[in-house]
């Protein structure tokens, strides 16, 4: 999953920086320079209006207490600039502290996470289970629960952390995950599959074996293509910290998790790029757990919970 080009937190941080500043100059400044001007002009206008009285002339309409009052409230009123800066602090800092802190939205863009989640899929990822983190810097504030196997996860790709990537965890620090002939072997047991149907993509016209997993304590379905091989396309892939901790081969490959790492693999086995090709990922690297699908307007049957 592929994030935009342009950095959302970076320019919502700026954003909150620049009409943060904006709001407390109104605040502590404009609004009180308007406050002083309406008083003046209101005080004005009924001096105005006691000496026309003491004269015995009547006052015209301007000078009645409603054209006051509207007056005075016109004077208060924010100027345009204004409004769209100090008067969008407000909102621009509740979405910055919902997505940075709370949930954050993403768009599931491949099918490499079929058949959990397709591509249009609008998820939500959970941003405190892991630990709360500085926006940006990502240095954590607190300490949370430790991802688990079979966790969907969003991070930035270790490559390239300016790229969102969405997979599940199949390896925790320590563990030794083996993929080989498209079986999966966690620390020497076999991860326990039964075949559940056939799965029709329609974007390649393709039906796939789909299989029910158990990771952990995560039941979820994956998806064989029986005609692919089971060693990594491509061959052994290059370079990537820790390389030496994994052995490829013509049947799959094997790889010792180091500490603090993760392995992660796409459901949809045989489509997806993942720890089999650039490596582990750091628990820094770690954006938050994704927990549920809000929206496909490609269809709705997804809608739901993410297992």
């Amino acid at each position: 999953m592929e994030a935009p080009a342009v950095n959302f937190t970076l320019l919502l941080f700026i954003l909150l920086l620049v009409t943060g500043a904006f709001w407390v100059v109104e605040k502590f400044r404009f609004s009180r320079q308007r406050i002083a001007a309406a008083n003046a002009a209101a005080h004005a206008l009924r001096t105005r209006r006691e000496e026309l009285a003491k004269q015995g002339i009547a006052p015209d309409a301007s000078l009645s207490d409603e054209n006051i009052a509207a007056a005075r409230e016109n004077l208060l009123r924010q100027p345009w600039w204004l409004e769209w800066t100090a008067g969008l602090f407000p909102v621009i800092a509740f979405v910055f502290l919902l997505r940075s802190f709370v949930a954050e939205p993403f768009k599931i863009p491949s099918g490499s996470m079929e058949p959990t989640l397709v591509p249009g899929d609008l998820i939500l990822v959970n941003k405190f289970i892991y630990g709360l983190r500085l926006p940006l810097v990502h240095d954590r504030l607190t300490s949370g629960e430790q991802p688990q196997r079979g966790n969907v996860i969003v991070f930035r790709l270790p490559k390239d952390p300016a790229i969102d990537y969405i997979k599940r965890i199949v390896g925790t620090p320590g563990d030794t995950v083996s993929y080989e002939n498209k079986h999966l072997v966690i620390n020497g047991v076999p991860v326990a599959e039964k075949p559940d149907g056939e799965w029709f993509d329609p974007n390649s016209m393709v039906y796939y074996q789909q299989y029910q997993e158990m990771l952990g304590k995560t039941r979820h379905r994956i998806l064989i293509n029986p005609q692919a091989p089971a060693y990594v396309l491509g061959g052994p892939p290059g370079d990537f910290p820790h390389r030496e901790n994994c052995h490829y081969n013509t049947e799959g490959f094997v790889c010792k998790v180091p500490q603090g790492m993760y392995f992660v693999m796409g459901d949809n086995r045989d489509n997806s790029e993942d720890s089999r090709y650039w490596g582990f990922v750091p628990e820094r690297n770690i954006v938050g757990k994704a927990f549920f699908v809000w929206m496909n307007f490609g269809g709705l049957k997804n809608i739901g919970p993410i297992h």
